[in-house]
């Protein structure tokens, strides 16, 4: 165990304490960092003068600056070293990017965020709620909002060579310009408080997790450098460089990635990372199929490749979409190209090992979850007073006694009464509200990553609690059950998991699935359920695992979420028109609560495939749950047919 540090292939722990009363939704998962520490406001007005303070200077020059969420790696959960706009801002959620004009402070978030930056953001700050009628977004901010003429001030590292070319056309018709920047200046603001960034050790991923060799998997990537006739891939993101060399770190929260760049050639693999990193177990096991290098070598590196493997315009060097404003530069115009990610293409088909590994990861779990739920049902019913972070850690507790258990995958979303109502809510221990029985509430393993949600009512739901509850569910079954011709697209599945809230004139303000990394990041894509138009360009392929998560929140209520794991696998149909057909398989062992269920509401299928995933899930955890006899109870009354 690593502290709130959850690495491994498990499971992503994320209670949510949902206010519909008795109303309890708690999300767990063991992979990524979802949740946010629940945080006061701070005062800014000193950070944002100084800052401009710096942008005035000489050598910037400039009217804006972009402080955006993502790092170097574009990593959806930084380092704390590298939370630039948390620390500017003041808002710590894990999506968003801040404006910061000599005038003004922007700060532009999605649905998902809405109530927690209002709570955050001091009033320095305008929050924009993109997703709004009439509310831009951030990059239609700097090119219709800002006055002509406009020097807006970049940190390269931080913004995608394809985003900034995209950015800069849309500028030139007010004769605005991006400027990179030498230093970020929110980097000088922040000083000696700022964090030193991570240099934990990393560690090999035995095959028998894995299922495939790193070098098998550098020369399918090889195979796909001579398809693109290119002469090297460069790999930039975080998770994509764990995959590929079968090596997991620490260097973020939750996440089991390292800080590393990787470039690949026909006849050679370089990982440029810092040295402390790696030890003698990790430089025998990459023997000399890998040269190390040291990570602030890489840009330097970049440029002298460029020259030694004759890159060209007719022999490029891939880059992923992904990659940084600053890669491309060093490289050279003309010497690269850009496309989707092969290693994040192979990365998401898991092979059959890692598949089992996702199955038994879950049931384990389960078994967590069941002696979690009985425990507090009888701590509740016994009139014990906890808060939202009592709970969440006597949970983690239980996993820590599991197999392969190497920590949650995201903070824990506990959450009660009206703090229900922020998607991403995590307790702070030294303030956070008390769980009570007419309220409601929601790992990484080395096999698996586990993401699950669930929402439970420990007293007597409302008519309206109910109903939401149930449409919810509906929503899950329909995605759950689907069967979908090859080709099809989680942008097209997305109405399955709304048509029955879409009844009442309820929706949510995220997606419905997201890609979920093996024993790495919880969200991994490019694969995903939503409507997203980006989920448009990737069909579901089978061996790809998503999340199933439809959800509903009435603000400073309550909010409900049913989530699953799901793994696409091909489907066996009477005919087949086409190419074949697709389905989904459930990994997830979890009881979703029959009390909260409007039965009436359901029909016949719907009520036994109820039945029948509850008849699994008992035949699955049950045999692990023999020497706890509460648990065991517990789980045997949830699971009764209805």
């Amino acid at each position: 165990m690593w502290g709130r540090r959850h690495v491994g292939l498990g499971y992503r722990i994320r209670i949510r304490y949902h206010h519909l009363r008795s109303l309890l939704t708690a999300r767990f998962s063991s992979t990524t960092t979802m949740g946010v520490t629940a945080a006061g406001t701070v005062d800014t007005a000193a950070r944002l003068a100084k800052l401009r303070r710096l942008l005035k200077n000489p050598e910037n020059n400039v009217k804006a600056f972009v402080v955006p969420s993502e790092d170097q790696h574009f990593s959806e959960y930084p380092a704390h070293s590298d939370e630039r706009r948390a620390f500017i801002s003041g808002f710590n959620g894990s999506a968003g990017c801040a404006i910061v004009t000599l005038g003004g402070a922007f700060l532009f978030t999605d649905g998902r965020y809405f109530l927690q930056a209002s709570q955050q953001l001091d009033s320095n700050w305008k929050l924009m709620k993109q997703g709004l009628p009439d509310v831009p977004t951030w990059q239609e901010f700097l090119s219709k909002h800002l006055e002509q003429g406009t020097r807006i001030g970049i940190d390269p590292t931080l913004i995608s060579a394809a985003d900034a070319e995209s950015l800069q056309m849309s500028l030139e018709p007010r004769n605005s310009e991006l400027v990179s920047l030498q230093q970020n200046p929110v980097d000088i603001v922040w000083g000696k408080d700022r964090p030193i960034r991570p240099r934990n050790k990393v560690f090999p991923l035995d095959v028998k997790y894995a299922g495939e060799t790193f070098q098998s998997k550098l020369g399918r990537l090889r195979e796909e450098i001579q398809k693109k006739n290119a002469v090297a891939s460069v790999v930039t993101l975080l998770d994509e460089v764990a995959w590929l060399f079968n090596l997991r770190g620490t260097d973020i929260d939750f996440n089991p990635v390292f800080f590393a760049y990787a470039v690949v050639t026909p006849t050679e693999a370089l990982l440029f990372i810092n040295d402390v990193q790696v030890q003698d177990d990790v430089k025998a096991f990459l023997g000399s199929d890998v040269q190390i290098r040291p990570y602030e070598s890489f840009l330097s590196s970049l440029k002298e490749l460029t020259t030694s493997l004759g890159a060209s315009n007719e022999k490029p060097m891939l880059l992923g979409d992904k990659t940084s404003l600053a890669v491309v530069e060093a490289i050279g115009g003309g010497n690269s190209v850009l496309v989707p990610s092969p290693v994040a293409a192979m990365k998401a088909i898991k092979n059959e090992t890692e598949i089992e590994g996702f199955r038994q990861c879950h049931i384990r779990d389960g078994a967590a979850l069941t002696r979690y739920f009985a425990w507090l049902e009888e701590q509740l019913s016994n009139g014990v007073e906890l808060n939202e972070s009592q709970a969440a850690d006597k949970l983690e507790e239980f996993r820590s006694e599991l197999d392969l258990f190497r920590g949650l995958s995201f903070t824990t979303i506990s959450s009660t009464g009206p703090n229900a109502a922020i998607i991403h809510y995590s307790p702070d221990s030294a303030d956070c509200a008390i769980v009570r029985k007419d309220q409601a509430q929601p790992g990484q393993y080395l096999d698996g990553t586990t993401d699950v949600t669930r929402t439970l009512h420990f007293g007597t739901p409302t008519d309206e609690e109910k109903r939401a509850f149930t449409r919810v569910l509906q929503g899950h079954i329909s995605i759950d059950t689907a069967v979908f011709p090859t080709g099809t697209t989680g942008y097209l599945l997305d109405v399955f998991a709304r048509r029955a809230l879409w009844q009442e004139g309820w929706d949510y303000r995220h997606g419905t699935g997201h890609g979920v990394g093996h024993f790495l990041n919880v969200h991994e894509g490019p694969q995903g359920i939503g409507t997203r138009i980006g989920y448009n360009d990737t069909p579901l392929k089978a061996g790809m695992t998503l999340s199933n998560e439809p959800g509903y929140y009435a603000d400073g209520r309550y909010g409900i979420r049913i989530e699953n794991i799901v793994i696409v696998r091909e489907a066996k149909t009477v005919n087949n028109f086409g190419n074949g057909y697709l389905c989904f398989e459930h990994v997830t062992m979890c009881p979703i609560q029959k009390k909260l269920i409007d039965l009436s509401l359901l029909n016949t299928q719907e009520k036994e495939w109820l039945d029948a995933y509850h008849a699994e899930t008992l035949e699955k955890i049950g045999p692990l749950l023999r020497n706890d006899p509460r648990a065991l109870q517990w789980l045997e009354r949830e699971c009764s047919p209805v």
